[in-house]
């Protein structure tokens, strides 16, 4: 037996049938959360602020400085608050092997002292985000006359929205009787 790929040739007609077959796809943005959209719009100032960059160095060859501060302040927005999307998703980086090994009771006891653990830590951070906030919040930007604790505030949020989800996180965990640490494939759909 061959193992080359039969191809046969496909005429335009069938080619458009197979759009009419499809339909329209259901779009269901019910999926996003509230982050998801925050994290959105703060991604496309920054965009928009790189996109100008760009252009006033390489077309105007005359650029705008703070178009540069600009951009690196909203890629801390998006990062700390779209790591509240992956603290929902529970799609930050883990290591579930050791679960496969361990007795149901032991797993579910690890992962539920993961869990503390995690909640502890955002609760940790918000008040380290919020402290520092105080100190130095006043400060100006570098190149614009704007203060520097809208950023810190965008974090402060991203921690707040974390630890609200690894409550949530938590709560679905201990209703369901096991996390994605020890049954990934419940979560990636390949359990069956």
């Amino acid at each position: 037996m061959s193992t080359a790929e039969l191809h046969r040739q496909i005429t335009a007609d069938e080619i458009a049938h197979t759009f009419e077959e499809e339909g329209t796809p259901k779009v269901d943005l019910g999926q996003y959360a509230f982050e998801d959209w925050v994290a959105l719009a703060i991604f496309w100032v920054m965009a928009l602020s790189v996109f100008l960059q760009f252009f006033t160095r390489y077309v105007l060859n005359d650029s705008y400085a703070w178009t540069e501060e600009i951009a690196t302040y909203c890629l801390i927005g998006v990062v700390f608050i779209g790591s509240s999307m992956c603290v929902r998703l529970s799609r930050h980086i883990q290591v579930d092997l050791i679960y496969r090994y361990l007795p149901h009771l032991v797993a579910r006891a690890l992962s539920t002292v993961i869990d503390v653990i995690r909640i502890v830590f955002f609760a940790y951070a918000v008040r380290l985000v919020w402290i520092y906030i105080k100190v130095i919040g006043d400060e100006p930007m570098t190149t614009i006359n704007f203060p520097k604790n809208y950023v810190y505030y965008a974090a402060l949020l991203g921690f707040v929205l974390m630890l609200g989800r690894s409550i949530q996180v938590a709560v679905e965990n201990w209703r369901r009787g096991y996390s994605i640490l020890e049954r990934p494939g419940a979560f990636d759909g390949t359990e069956g």
